[in-house]
């Protein structure tokens, strides 16, 4: 894309970055940031489902080449973990992350100092995974590193269990979504993670999504600038209902959508407890996710890769 600014640039430069950031803390005196609803005062330090106060933990941060193409490129994603989660599946392989917290209490200079350095390590964005619970951090950091030369796409990493009313807070503030569509059943997110309305929850926030930065836009090497990418992990015994998910994105999203079926799934956390899950997906069941998507109309789909490079 010539001539792309970053959205929060042209959010900030407008004088309208704060007006997010105040948007988003009010919501932690009683919050409702995610469909969790738990209306704890955070301000206070009290804490939720996602055991987080007033600050974020960070568990990692590091130029990440294990993530889709468009946003790896030749110097890597810069990914930032946060420690916890809303969601918090039993099967994930983040478990002593999102589960058990581990990570370090940041303020909003140290997040801010960790995206600058991303960003002159070489990566293409800073990705952030699992924002859903630390919006109104992000955004008080952000104020700070776009003063001191941010300036490559922010990604929103996220498990796609997102409040419409908190997505909008970011309207003008993020070029690339990322969203899991994890579950079409609901009886299967309420297995998963406690979540029996996380199909609506996310077919709600994927079209918000889409509405604010539409389909993938790449740049003249193949890197993501703008726009949804779609994540779909694939569980064994057709447990994620990916005809429907596919379905549902080429009806109600876009033909055009970006979307990256994964075959990694293997029972992590407590998944092997739980006969359904406690197995991987074999290789036919990952081909026939490949072609209930091509059949549904997705057929922009990222290309499997093994690369695992290790930094800090």
């Amino acid at each position: 894309m010539q001539g792309f600014q970053a959205s929060y640039i042209k959010t900030f430069e407008k004088g309208l970055l704060r007006d997010h950031i105040e948007k988003a803390y009010t919501i932690l005196e009683s919050c409702t940031l995610c469909p969790r609803k738990c209306r704890v005062n955070r301000l206070a330090d009290e804490k939720g489902i996602c055991k987080t106060g007033k600050k974020a933990l960070v568990a990692s941060y590091n130029p990440h080449f294990g993530e889709e193409a468009p946003l790896v490129g030749s110097n890597g994603s810069g990914t930032i973990f946060f420690s916890h989660c809303n969601l918090l599946c039993n099967f994930c392989q983040n478990f002593d992350i999102s589960h058990y917290g581990y990570g370090t209490e940041v303020n909003d200079e140290n997040l801010a100092h960790t995206m600058l350095t991303l960003q002159r390590n070489g990566c293409h964005n800073i990705n952030f995974v699992t924002p859903s619970h630390v919006v109104p951090q992000i955004l008080s950091a952000l104020d700070i590193a776009v003063q001191k030369g941010l300036n490559v796409p922010l990604v929103y990493n996220s498990g796609g269990y997102d409040r419409v009313e908190t997505l909008r807070i970011l309207e003008g503030i993020f070029d690339i979504y990322m969203p899991d569509f994890k579950f079409w059943d609901p009886k299967v997110s309420e297995m998963t993670c406690n979540a029996p309305d996380y199909p609506e929850i996310a077919r709600e926030a994927l079209i918000e999504m889409h509405r604010q930065v539409g389909d993938l836009i790449l740049d003249e090497n193949d890197i993501a600038q703008k726009g949804l990418l779609i994540r779909h992990l694939v569980l064994p015994n057709n447990l994620a209902g990916t005809r429907e998910i596919m379905k549902f994105i080429a009806e109600k999203i876009s033909k055009n959508s970006y979307v990256n079926i994964m075959a990694q799934y293997r029972p992590c956390g407590n998944a092997s407890e739980i006969e359904e899950l406690n197995r991987h997906p074999d290789t036919n069941e990952f081909r026939e996710a490949i072609r209930m998507a091509e059949e549904e109309g997705i057929t922009r789909l990222d290309l499997p890769r093994r690369i695992f490079r290790l930094f800090f």
